[in-house]
């Protein structure tokens, strides 16, 4: 293949459409697009305007890479779609929107977030585990966010709740330049 007929590698990345307590968080979030753009890949997010979500598509944009947003209508309505990406997709529901990111998505890397955040992560991570879909999921544990999660996960295996093998599908990088470069390895 040519380099124009490979297909672009993109990474669907969850987080908060809040920007946090932390400047860490807004920080990282602006890292995470840089990255993405410095290592060619492609990104794929929530579609908003807005908090860490938006700080992502930005720098992603700044750096010159292909931003795609999958927005539910009923968001869109509150003039949370940001204008400026490569492409916007409207979708019905949270459903559609949660699939359709997936399928454009080589890999889940996830930022500090709530509930929606939360959700998204441990919905990719158990497709992984019944093998829907072999793609990493990387948690990037800006200033000790995820800690709490990822003791609880511990829990969960001591408990005889979640295998160890399980466990592991769940990879934790401490910064989004970690990330990006446990992305890039495992998709050469």
């Amino acid at each position: 293949m040519t380099a124009s007929h490979i297909p672009q590698r993109r990474v669907a990345v969850y987080c908060g459409s809040a920007n946090g307590n932390n400047p860490a968080f807004l920080a990282e979030a602006r890292a995470l697009g840089e990255a993405i753009a410095a290592a060619g890949l492609g990104l794929v997010y929530g579609g908003a305007c807005v908090g860490l979500m938006g700080a992502v598509a930005d720098a992603a944009l700044a750096g010159g890479a292909e931003a795609i947003g999958v927005l539910p209508e009923v968001l869109a309505g509150r003039e949370i779609a940001h204008t400026g990406l490569s492409s916007l997709e409207l979708v019905s529901t949270m459903h559609e929107r949660k699939a359709r990111m997936a399928e454009l998505a080589d890999a889940f890397l996830v930022l500090p977030g709530g509930y929606g955040t939360l959700e998204e992560l441990l919905e990719v991570v158990t497709w992984a585990q019944l093998r829907l879909h072999a793609k990493p999921c990387i948690l990037i544990n800006t200033a000790g966010y995820w800690d709490g999660l990822l003791k609880f996960l511990d829990t969960a295996v001591t408990a005889g709740f979640l295998k160890q093998k399980n466990r592991e599908l769940m990879r934790v990088a401490a910064s989004a330049e970690e990330a990006v470069g446990m992305v890039v390895g495992g998709l050469s």
